[in-house]
């Protein structure tokens, strides 16, 4: 027989300029295309809008134009899928040509464009008819990873690439010229509600999607330059220009190899392999690598993420501390003694036994430190808070003791490297924050019943500590790289002014930073809304700590030619400290989207000081390890008391020099960071001369590490926005009252000791599960300001809005200095606004003053805390307040909800008859004298019921409901007489709309723990004859 020979087919080549120009046209089909054929079927309908229709507003927005009418919305959308594939194909073709061997950027940037393509699907399928807020978050965060995409795309761009190169800067500098008067016409529409400034806003959104689609075309252009191809067809034996595989600057053995598969190759240039050189033989030449062990080449990834993972523990222990022992100062209402556990973070001061320190610093000292830092994480096991908190401040010691010798005590070229894996471990602390309603899910006083994931956390610490104990010195988390012409150290600097300044850096960080939602508390004023909201905004203060520390890594990085982190010394002199103390007073000044802006500014400074701080720390300290960690943490511990002395001045000794002073705390914060800072004037330079920052403080970050840094910033910046999109789907019930037929009003009133039970655990579901069987509509909540670092920065409305669905307004942020008063509710907050109560002696009083839309009427809603007893001024002064507060709408509806305490009926100067009398309004029932803390006063509503229900074991203090029947609106009371108002009545004499659940009565058991006290049962009144309800 003879042996038949197959013919080769073919190969098929297409030019990858090609495929971009394909992306470029698919890309304008579908926008353009969807214009068109929406302006032809529903033109006055996509150009209306909330605020007026056509002829004062007469073009359609991006939104209106591809989310809302059949058939624009399907033929977009199917021409948006079609592209997908070749938008994909262009960042991995872009990828390939700007990638090199000695920098990570391009790496970054195709991550960066692979979550903005995801991004860009997400608004484009979810419309803001679909969902108004998710798709507004996506749109975002499209924007947002625009600057990384789009500077970093020029920055990769090749030098010789000069047509493209100017595309992608001039369209790049156009699309964010045109966002500035695109937020301006947003603002003018949604706020200020002008006719037609839609219509400029619409001009300036099309504009950001053409030259968004201009940007990437210039793909086209590189390919071309590059002369870029995609060769499909098969390599046997063959010497078409179609088998050569270009040759690898990173090389490894190149051999010849016959492969009888098809396969696809890259070609860039006839004549030439991937590397540039000339004359590539006809030969197929294939690179064959021969890759080490799987286990052995993922080794430093899985040290990097054990080293990270380990700084999240670490993080998440000292950051329960403050929690866990105020705990004690709560229920003492003063200096309860546990205060000094705080000292357990000074146990650096060990390390000054040299046999002790020694052994520290061995591997196997540091994998024991990091064992007993585990003992902080699994107190949660432990149900006294006193053993609990004997355990955190153990855990603490160990983990100051082994943070400082992680810190402080390695080599030079070390870092750097600690400095990031600390920054990333504080990141992904927050970042758990946010996705878990503002808890920490390992901290010891969070157990699974409140949301805790302890088990979890452990086990893996665990696994990270079993990777760390096994490591061997080959395989190190991030391979160093001794930079060439390494510039001899500085002198040595005094130790103390870096101990000082690394201590208040770690303080900011934890007050500022270790919750995304603490810098927009300080931001927040109510209603309406008019800056960011915690649970869609937090991840903003992410995407600025992950960019700050982003900048750091970059300009730390090593390289083979250049002195040890050279360009990282602009982030250690004093004009780039200049940026924080701006942003810092921006912060404290300002409010809404303004003060925001501030602390997002705070954001990324501090996070692009980190590696400045530590490398000074280190140089300064590395031979006085225990002074310099004992002094800093030291720092931090009279910075914990003096930041709560600023609103715990009436209860602690000396707290009336602290009193409202967070301007002089935060001033001496960053006076003391700036110690870290270069304060030397710049000077002209020679080659041979010394640079203006000593080289031995500007910390060197391998490489490896850099890659790793990179990648992990922006994927915990992906998860913060997905958590951010998670927690926008919510709430889950769309807030509405629950008896809308009967126009039934349910209020409570309640002081929730700052979230914390009486067994030292979070209370926030316990909170849930009472309000949720109640069915209350409108709630006060009081000492709910957890933005502080005792109370551990938390949020507490997350859990009980998301869940419940209320409408809410977070009171005085921690910058008024006060205890803190929340408003949920399930009717609309038409208007908010936040006093400050008189107090010349005592505690600053806060309250709310809203206006919510009732089934049609206007009701003043007013949740107060006023003062003690022991400073009768003040409480005569705040009753007065609140009484001016009340009066000035009258006859309007108004519902009081606060912390009065006082005697029912107690004459002046107590603050009963101030508040009853010159509010005019009418107590809840007059006639239950068993009263002192909390109050309920009405007026203009028709009373129906009134409970008081126990506290369990959440706090010191039962819930009190009043039920309330809105009038219709324009009419009054029939009749507000006395007796008409104490017409008393059985549940039965109601309708069951009246009645509060049954299963609450303490002879059927009560629920977890809660029943009706004081009466046993709940108080029901009928309402006048005559009544329109």
């Amino acid at each position: 027989m003879v042996a038949s020979t197959a013919t080769r087919p073919t190969p098929f080549v297409l030019h990858a300029s090609t495929l971009a120009r394909a992306h470029t046209y698919l890309a304008l089909a579908a926008f353009l295309g969807a214009l068109c054929i929406s302006c032809a079927l529903h033109y006055k309908k996509i150009v209306k809008n909330g605020v007026a229709g056509y002829p004062e507003e007469w073009f359609p927005s991006v939104s209106a134009t591809i989310g809302d009418w059949y058939p624009e919305r399907n033929i977009f959308q199917i021409l948006i899928a079609v592209n997908s594939g070749p938008r994909f194909a262009l960042g991995a073709l872009q990828y390939y040509l700007h990638r090199t061997p000695t920098s990570s950027l391009p790496g970054f940037v195709l991550l960066v464009g692979i979550l903005r393509t995801l991004s860009c699907g997400g608004w484009v399928y979810i419309t803001s008819t679909d969902d108004h807020d998710v798709h507004d978050v996506l749109m975002i965060s499209y924007i947002v990873l625009n600057i990384p995409w789009m500077f970093g795309s020029i920055a990769c761009t090749p030098v010789g690439h000069v047509a493209s190169r100017r595309r992608r800067r001039w369209t790049s500098a156009a699309f964010f010229a045109a966002i500035v008067p695109m937020i301006y016409f947003f603002i003018q529409h949604k706020v200020h509600r002008v006719p037609g400034a839609y219509t400029r806003y619409s001009f300036f959104e099309w504009a950001l999607i053409i030259l968004d689609v201009l940007y990437d075309s210039s793909a086209e252009l590189d390919f071309k330059a590059a002369d870029l191809k995609i060769t499909i067809g098969t390599l046997v034996g063959g010497s078409s220009e179609a088998d050569k595989i270009a040759s690898s600057t990173v090389q490894n053995t190149v051999q010849t190899s016959a492969v009888a598969a098809p396969s696809v190759s890259l070609e860039k240039g006839k004549g030439k392999d991937l590397s540039g050189k000339e004359g590539a033989a006809d030969g197929a030449s294939v690179i064959v690598i021969q890759p080490s062990p799987l286990l052995a080449r993922a080794r430093p990834t899985f040290a990097f993420i054990s080293d990270v993972y380990l700084s999240y523990i670490f993080w998440s222990v000292y950051t329960s501390l403050a929690p866990t022992l105020f705990y004690f100062s709560v229920w003492e209402l003063g200096i309860s003694g546990q205060e000094l556990a705080l000292l357990s973070m000074v146990s650096p001061v060990f390390l000054g036994i040299s046999p002790f320190r020694a052994w520290a610093k061995t591997q196997e000292g540091r994998a024991t430190l990091h064992v007993l830092t585990l003992v902080g994480v699994a107190a949660y096991v432990v149900p006294s808070p006193l053993g609990r908190l004997l355990l955190v401040s153990f855990a603490c010691a160990a983990a100051s003791i082994r943070a400082a010798v992680d810190w402080l005590a390695v080599r030079e070229d070390e870092v750097a490297y600690q400095a990031v894996v600390a920054g990333l471990g504080f990141l992904v602390s927050s970042l758990s924050k946010h996705a878990n309603h503002s808890n920490n899910p390992v901290w010891p006083f969070i157990d699974e019943r409140s949301g805790g994931y302890n088990k979890t956390g452990l086990a893996l610490a665990l696994l990270a500590i079993y990777e760390f104990a096994t490591r061997s010195a080959s395989t190190p988390a991030a391979s160093t790289m001794k930079p060439a012409n390494a510039a001899a150290p500085a002198p040595q600097r005094h130790w103390l002014p870096a101990s000082l300044a690394l201590g208040s850096f770690l303080f900011t960080l934890h007050s500022l930073l270790s919750d995304p939602s603490t810098l927009i508390a300080w931001s927040w004023t109510g209603y309406p809304i008019k800056g960011p909201v915690p649970s869609m905004h937090g991840s903003l203060t992410h995407v600025a700590q992950a960019l700050g520390l982003a900048l750091a890594a970059f300009l730390s990085r090593a390289t083979p030619t250049a002195t040890s982190g050279s360009t990282s010394g602009a982030l250690a002199h004093s004009l780039w400290l200049a940026l924080g103390v701006g942003s810092a007073y921006v912060m404290y000044a300002y409010k809404d989207w303004a003060g925001y802006a501030g602390g997002l500014g705070v954001a990324f400074f501090l996070m692009s000081a980190w590696p400045s701080v530590w490398a000074r720390a280190a140089e300064a300290g590395r031979e006085k390890v225990a002074r310099t960690a004992a002094t800093a943490w030291l720092v931090v511990c009279l910075f914990d008391v003096a930041s709560t002395f600023t609103v715990a001045y009436a209860f602690v000794p000396g707290g009336e020099y602290f009193r409202e002073r967070t301007d002089l705390v935060l001033a001496a914060q960053f006076a003391l960071i700036a110690l870290a800072f270069e304060w030397r004037l710049p000077r002209l330079r020679s080659s041979s001369s010394t640079p203006t920052v000593p080289a031995s403080t500007r910390p060197s970050l391998p490489r490896p590490a850099h890659y790793k840094t990179q990648y992990t910033l922006a994927v915990l910046t992906a998860l913060s926005l997905l958590a951010t999109l998670w927690h926008a789907s919510w709430p889950r019930v769309v807030p509405r009252p629950h008896r809308e037929a009967a126009r039934i009003v349910r209020a409570g009133i309640w002081t929730v000791h700052f979230g914390i039970d009486n067994e030292g655990r979070d209370s926030q579901r316990r909170m849930r599960d009472l309000i949720k069987d109640m069915e209350l509509d409108v709630v006060g909540l009081l000492e709910t300001d957890l933005h502080r670092v005792v109370f551990g920065n938390r949020d507490l409305t997350r859990v009980i809005a998301e869940e419940l669905g209320y409408y809410v307004d977070i009171g005085p942020g921690p910058n008024q200095h006060t205890w803190g008063a929340v408003l949920l509710s399930k009717f609309p907050i038409i208007k908010s606004t936040h006093h400050l109560l008189p107090s010349p002696d005592g505690e600053l009083a806060p309250a709310i003053e809203a206006i919510l839309d009732m089934y049609g009427t206007e009701v003043k809603v007013v949740v107060s805390h006023n003062g003690q007893e022991e400073t009768p001024l003040d409480r005569e002064l705040q009753s007065r307040e609140l009484a001016r507060i009340m009066s000035e709408s009258y006859p309007d509806p108004v519902i009081f909800l606060g912390y009065v305490v006082t005697k029912p009926f107690a004459p002046r100067p107590a603050p009963y008859d101030f508040m009853t009398s010159d509010g005019r309004v009418h107590d809840i029932d007059g006639e239950d004298y068993d009263r002192w803390c909390v109050y309920i006063f009405y007026r203009g509503l028709y009373r129906t019921a009134y409970a008081r229900v126990s506290r369990s074991t959440i706090t010191d203090t039962e819930l009190q409901i009043g039920q309330f029947v809105v009038p219709p609106r324009n009419q009054g009371i029939v009749d507000d007489s006395h007796e008409a108002r104490y017409m008393r009545a059985w549940k039965e004499e109601l309708p069951e709309d009246h009645w509060f659940p049954m299963e609450y009565y303490e002879e059927l058991g009560g629920m977890r723990g809660h029943f009706y006290h004081v009466f046993n049962t709940p108080l029901y009144y009928k309402i006048p004859e005559g009544a329109s309800v």
